[in-house]
């Protein structure tokens, strides 16, 4: 038994749009409604199709038949896709006229259609028709035009698949996605000005761009795009724009990351009585850093209402995670002002005041106090780029975790500290003060003696 999907995409030469009305052919009792084409309002992330409905022999009433798909999905574009839908929709008109019925068996009238066709090419005669060379080239460049599947450009592909994840990134994770993907479709255009559609770049020619970053930057920032062009590839993939996620077979490549470094008790020090003259404003940012062990970004999403000092909490969000509440320790809040006037939702901190309006997003926020530690801070003392912020929360979390354990063991310092820092798990916090060297032996000389 045929389907009918095989009977509406047999491709015939004879095919014309039918010009009398459905009301002509009806009976008394309509046996079918005139399909029609749902195009989800213009939505090409939605599935388009051909409906329509049949009399059901048995119950005598109209019963919504299934929906035609095809290969319209295939294509991207409003006029690829209603274009198809628009074929579908009149062959399966004139097959309904002609006698389809979705509740028989069709084959005689499969095979009648397709032996006319044969037929057709046979007995039709070709009338001699004379016409210039250069109308019959335009007219098979028209004719390959019309029979050519749609191609998206890389620009519109990208965006497509930006547009699908908006909902699923954050505002950060989006804008390196837009990023790398805007300095992809540069390169492009210096390098292969000729690439134009998505069916175009392949594996090749994102290696070629990857290598053009690392000889740029370093291993980490190229696997950092690497990363984010896979992940919009991926999402193309699988909305059947390409047909394989190419960038998924290129390798990362091996990277040592630059380790920020724990300062010395004497260094911290000259820092914060150094701050505490020059720049009060950055050494508050910097000790919610170091004594309540924030990350600077999420410094930056502070705002006054997230300060409760009635209750001594702290509401921020964490990195990959919802909502997290911490305490705030005492050698803190006595360092904060007065914030109890201000307007709850301004950001706490600002480039020359606690509280008040800074109408920026989060990372430029962390740029800007990231440019004023280096400027403020690091050209000062002359440090290193293995130096910054984040260091006083290694220093911090060291001094703290070697007073624990002086009184206890370090199974139960580290539980206590967990609590602290907030790291989810034992393994994360042990492997963290692993590689900040907080864990260090007594001396061990009267074993080498």
């Amino acid at each position: 038994m045929f389907t009918l999907n095989e009977f509406l995409t047999f491709e015939h030469e004879n095919e014309h749009v039918l010009e009398h009305d459905l009301e002509h052919t009806m009976v008394e009792k309509r046996k079918f409604s005139k399909p029609k084409i749902y195009n989800a309002k213009g939505d090409l992330t939605k599935r388009w199709y051909v409906y329509f409905s049949f009399r059901n022999p048995e119950t005598g009433k109209l019963q919504r038949m299934k929906n035609i798909y095809g290969k319209a999905n295939n294509y991207k574009t409003k006029e690829g896709r209603l274009y198809v839908l628009s074929k579908y929709s009149r062959r399966l008109f004139k097959l309904l006229k002609e006698g389809y019925n979705p509740f028989e068996d069709n084959t005689a009238l499969f095979l009648k259609n397709r032996e006319q066709v044969r037929k057709d090419k046979v007995d039709k005669p070709t009338p001699p028709v004379v016409i210039e060379k250069k109308e019959v080239e335009t007219k098979k460049k028209e004719t390959t035009k019309e029979k050519e599947e749609p191609k998206l450009t890389i620009k519109e592909a990208f965006d497509f698949s930006l547009k699908l994840k908006e909902k699923q990134l954050s505002d950060k994770s989006l804008q390196d996605y837009k990023y790398h993907t805007n300095a992809l479709l540069n390169w492009l255009k210096v390098q292969h000005p000729k690439v134009k559609t998505i069916d175009q770049l392949d594996k090749k020619l994102v290696l070629q761009f990857l290598n053009y970053i690392l000889q740029k930057t370093s291993p980490r920032n190229r696997n950092n795009y690497r990363t984010s062009l896979s992940s919009v590839i991926q999402t193309l993939e699988e909305n059947e724009v390409i047909s394989v996620n190419f960038v998924k077979k290129i390798k990362v490549l091996k990277s040592i990351p630059v380790r920020n470094k724990t300062y010395t008790l004497q260094k911290q020090e000259e820092i914060f009585t150094y701050l505490k003259k020059e720049d009060p404003i950055l050494l508050l940012f910097i000790k919610f850093v170091a004594y309540n062990f924030l990350r600077p970004i999420e410094v930056c999403r502070l705002r006054i209402k997230d300060i409760d000092l009635e209750n001594k909490i702290i509401h921020f969000k964490a990195k990959n995670k919802p909502l997290k509440k911490k305490i705030i320790p005492q050698i803190l809040i006595d360092d904060l002002p007065d914030l109890s006037s201000l307007n709850k939702e301004y950001p706490l901190f600002t480039p020359d005041k606690i509280g008040g309006v800074w109408d920026t997003a989060e990372n430029n926020r962390r740029d800007y106090f990231s440019k004023r530690f280096k400027t403020v801070v690091k050209e000062h003392f002359n440090l290193g780029k293995e130096y910054g912020m984040y260091s006083f929360r290694h220093t911090f979390i060291t001094k703290l975790y070697r007073e624990l354990v002086k009184d206890s063991s370090p199974n139960e310092a580290k539980s206590k500290l967990m609590q602290i820092t907030g790291h989810s798990t034992m393994s994360a916090l042990e492997k963290y003060l692993r590689d900040i060297d907080a864990e260090l032996p007594d001396d061990y000389s009267k074993y080498l003696k």
